[in-house]
Formats: C-alpha cells, structure tokens, sequence
C-alpha cells in the first residue's frame, strides 16, 4: 500500500488532504519531523512513496535539498503547492518548483490563487470576528479558492499517475470583490462586518507591529496591493481539468463554514 508523507500536514490543506487518503503520515514537530532539521528526515521518509510539499516560511530555501533526500529515499511522486507566477525566475518558490520538476520523480504542481479559508481560519479571521476586515486591497477581486478543492486535487494526483507533469492553477469560478466577501459573510453570520482599504504603506506597518517579518510583510502587501491595480483576478482551469468538476463557489464556502462571534 501507498504510504503519503504531507507536510504541513495540520494546516489548511494537508489535514483536509490526509482526511482523503487511506495511509497518509503526518509531518509535524510533535512527532520530531523539522522541515529545517535534516537529521529528522530519513524516519519520517521511511517506506514513503509520494509526498505533498509546502514550504511555509517564503524566506526559506529546504525544499530542494529535501526533494533530493525524499527521491533518493525512493519516493517516486511528488505533489507541491506552490503559488501563482512562482513559474518566473525571482519568486521565493521559483527554486523548489525547478528541483521538483527535475527531480526524477513523477511530478504536479498546484498553484491556487488566495484561499476563502483565509476568511474563516486564516490571516483574515481575526478581522472578520471583530468585525473589520482592514486589507490594502481597494475595490480589487479575487477568484478565492475552496481549500477543499485544493485538497481534492492534491489528493487526486497523490493517486493517480494521470495527474504526473502537470501544473494547476486553481481557481474559483469568479472573481469576488473583498466587499462582496465580508457582505456575504456577515448576512451569513447575521451580525454587521465591514471591508476597509488602507493603504500598503500602512498596511505593511502594521503588520511589522504585529511580529510579521518585513520581507514577508511586505511580500503579502505587494501580493494584496495587485489586486486593487486590478491584477490577480484571472480565472484558472486546474479544478475542472484536474477533477472533471467546476470548482466550489465563494458562496458555497460561506454557506458551509460556522462564522464565529467575537
């Protein structure tokens, strides 16, 4: 039987991807795997033949040198998530995207624009629960992805070998404006939340304040400031060429998430 390794396997996608999967094996610190720690990675390669990648710090470079070691280990597929453009020289996943498609192994790359699950359990929820949600987005759209399709798709080419050499850009089927979003949270919720812009500049302070590195700061201000310019809301395939479904709407992830009162 096939045995999984996900890392990032207690976040958004890697739980939702082990909840799929009949021998799916966490990676996690509680269980002594250390992304950063090489001497933690032969136990936790042990008799894996696919692994799911993420690398959640951008400022880091471990995947390819752990690409490397899960190859010659004898892991024969590998699945990333990655992220939009990350295909063009300069982008902090531009070098582990290279090492997985040269690795030997068969390969997908999964590059899902922003996720709707940031509203419910990511860096937005907080906002949403205190009833402002302050981005540096303007009147800028986008097509937010269900991490339940990503998850789906992940699962789908941990699994089968038709999904091997192939890069999805996953999508939902529209792009939503933020204040579209928080209005249809809200009647969801049944309580008053609203959408604020404010600029980068300030947007990057503050999220200094609160302990962000800057270089990330300033990279996920960079990404949001796009989309008020009115890029970042192009539409992708990877769903329904990967699944043979449309993707899940922002609707239905509203609809199917408990909004929490704060």
């Amino acid at each position: 039987m096939q045995t999984t390794l996900i890392l990032g396997g207690t976040g958004k996608t890697g739980r939702r991807i082990a909840r799929r999967l009949e021998n799916a094996r966490i990676a996690s610190r509680t269980d002594g795997f250390d992304l950063g720690d090489t001497a933690s990675w032969a136990s936790a390669l042990d008799g894996v033949t696919a692994v799911y990648l993420v690398e959640p710090d951008l400022r880091a470079a471990r995947l390819p040198r752990f690409v490397d070691h899960a190859v010659a280990a004898g892991v024969s597929r590998l699945v990333m998530l990655s992220a939009p453009r990350a295909g063009e020289e300069g982008h902090p996943l531009h070098a582990a995207e290279r090492a997985v498609r040269e690795s030997g192994a068969g390969w997908t790359i999964l590059r899902p624009q922003w996720f709707a699950q940031n509203f419910s359990e990511g860096p937005w929820a907080a906002g949403i629960r205190e009833g402002v949600l302050a981005l540096p987005a303007g009147a800028g759209a986008a097509p937010f992805v269900d991490a339940e399709d990503i998850a789906d798709v992940a699962a789908a080419a941990l699994t089968d070998d038709r999904h091997a050499g192939e890069v999805y850009d996953l999508t939902g089927p529209r792009a939503v404006g933020f204040g579209e979003a928080v209005d249809l949270i809200a009647r969801a919720a049944g309580r008053e939340i609203e959408y604020a812009d404010v600029e980068p500049r300030v947007f990057v302070e503050r999220q200094i304040a609160y302990g962000v590195p800057e270089t990330v700061a300033r990279l996920l201000t960079g990404l949001l400031a796009d989309l008020r310019e009115g890029r970042g809301a192009d539409l992708g395939d990877g769903v329904e060429r990967a699944l043979g479904r449309p993707p899940r709407s922002f609707e239905e992830f509203v609809a199917a998430t408990t909004w929490l009162v704060s």
